[in-house]
């Protein structure tokens, strides 16, 4: 084992004993031979100073451990469908902050990644970082053509660490799957994995630039939303350059309230700005966390939000939107049934799942919910208990579901500090009722068909292949247009059947390719 792995692993041994993380090994339901385990390690034996409680010990081991390790905890708060409340709350206190590295390093990887000497780019460049981050840090700079910008670099050296890190975090989750059912369940190697998809996204900058371009495409001269241009004849794997935003943190009340901000519109338009994101574009910000979140100072009575950092970017599937959308209208609406028969349907849960079961399951954790006022009701938690109470029913919950309900969570609170008799539902419900009644409408269903006709040739060559496949026999001449009619026919069953269920059978174009796909095929 290469010594800078040993001496890494030390360094995680001495914080694990200084915050008694291993209390948190020992308090599972171990078996015996490990139970024996406590006894021998001598650190155990030590008095103790005192206790904290386990989630604030974990927060402040991570913060200890260093930037690999605070990213962890970050994505670890994610997880709130496996975590325990207490754990998880610490886990969202972590703060982005660390120590910057020197500038000097700084300076020298951007001139690597450009090309170019720091003066031959800027007119001007701050070597004292503005921000500094677990991946990154940013740098104040001009460009030679006036226009300020940030620059963000990437730590130097840092894959070596994580690649180590990432290694002795599996190995840990492999530890804890083997010895308890209760660590099992927490699937802590699916969380390293994902944790070390989403650290190797971060650390090319070319995707965040190309996610911020997107973002501020779909957001273009809207009075909801403003993102960052991107400069990217300057722009590299390990150096982003972007326009550099003037705007009021959203944390800072006192200074939103000093210049008169429409706190309630704010927090209204946060909601709306989110869920805009998910159902209209299906491409939403998912690290939303106050850092990455300022507002304009322009128009204080009609506020604008400006967002960066889109490094993690969530999308959804039209069945994935289709899921969300009915299931929230019919929670609302105390339809239980109706959530568990959608569930079904839609494969989240087994088919052979009792509904009944499910149905009484789900009323059971949502009835207390609803006795309370509507604007004390967290679509994030409710969307928490939901995933919850479908797990117990082998319900697999897909990682954009996860990334989904966070990002809830972030503009729930936010919304929630900026005016705290904020009524998500009343925001909502009317956005969710508009996205359905335009789906039944005959543009939305025209668009549907053009997409299932520009698949027909794809269809229709599958079919013909297979079928020279299966049968070698020559065919009399009149044979090939017959042949022509089935695979045109079948095809526009297939293209029927995909968009009736699109629209639970309740749209006229599948009806249409229904008829004309039979047609064709009783013609042969």
């Amino acid at each position: 084992m290469k010594l800078i792995a040993t001496r890494r692993l030390w360094r995680i041994l001495r914080v694990v004993i200084r915050y008694r993380l291993d209390d948190l090994l020992f308090a599972l339901p171990l078996p015996g031979y490990l139970r024996i385990l406590q006894w021998l390690l001598p650190w155990r034996w030590l008095p103790r100073g005192k206790t904290l409680p386990r989630g604030e010990a974990l927060r402040l081991a991570l913060e200890d451990l260093g930037p690999v390790f605070i990213k962890f905890g970050q994505i670890l708060s994610t997880r709130r469908d496996l975590l325990p409340p207490d754990i998880a709350d610490e886990m969202a206190k972590l703060q982005d902050q660390v120590p910057p590295f020197p500038s000097e390093q700084s300076i020298k990887l951007i001139e690597e990644q450009l090309g170019a000497s720091i003066a031959e780019v800027f007119s001007s460049f701050s070597s004292t970082p503005l921000a500094s981050a677990s991946i990154a840090q940013v740098h104040a700079a001009q460009l030679k053509s006036g226009e300020d910008v940030v620059v963000k670099v990437i730590r130097p050296g840092l894959k070596p660490i994580i690649a180590q890190d990432l290694a002795w975090l599996f190995l840990l989750a492999g530890i804890a799957e083997r010895a308890s059912p209760d660590a099992r369940r927490l699937r802590p190697r699916e969380v390293v994995s994902d944790y070390e998809k989403t650290i190797y996204d971060e650390l090319d900058l070319l995707r965040e630039a190309a996610n911020t371009s997107q973002l501020r495409r779909n957001f273009s001269d809207s009075p909801l939303l403003y993102v960052p241009q991107i400069y990217w004849q300057w722009s590299r794997p390990k150096v982003l350059v972007m326009e550099r935003i003037y705007g009021v943190p959203v944390t800072d009340m006192a200074t939103l309230v000093d210049q008169g901000t429409d706190l309630k519109k704010l927090a209204e338009r946060g909601v709306e700005i989110f869920f805009t994101q998910v159902f209209r574009d299906s491409f939403f910000h998912a690290d939303m966390h106050p850092g990455n979140i300022f507002v304009s100072t322009r128009t204080p009575w009609d506020p604008q939000y400006i967002a960066i950092d889109c490094g993690i970017i969530g999308t959804l599937t039209p069945e994935d939107q289709d899921y969300l959308a009915r299931n929230l209208l019919a929670f609302f609406k105390r339809d239980y049934r109706k959530v568990a028969q959608l569930h079904i349907d839609s494969g989240w849960v087994p088919s052979d799942t009792r509904i009944n079961e499910f149905e009484s399951a789900i009323r059971t954790v949502c009835e207390p919910i609803f006795e309370r006022p509507l604007k004390e009701i967290s679509f994030g938690h409710l969307l928490l208990h939901l995933f919850q109470t479908a797990r117990r029913f082998n319900m697999e919950v897909q990682p954009q579901l996860v990334l989904l309900q966070k990002t809830l969570l972030n503009i729930e609170g936010l919304g929630r500090q900026l005016y705290p008799d904020l009524d998500l539902w009343s925001t909502a419900q009317p956005y969710l009722e508009r996205w359905m009644r335009e789906r039944y409408m005959p543009k939305h269903a025209l668009a549907q068909l053009q997409q299932q006709f520009e698949r027909l040739p794809h269809l229709a060559n599958t079919m013909q292949a297979s079928l020279e496949n299966f049968n070698h026999r020559p065919e009399p001449k009149a044979q090939p247009q017959r042949w022509l009619n089935t695979l045109l026919g079948a095809s526009l069953l297939v293209a029927s059947a995909q968009l009736g269920l699109t629209f639970h059978l309740e749209a006229w174009p599948a009806w249409l390719m229904l008829s004309a796909g039979l047609c064709l095929v009783l013609r042969r």
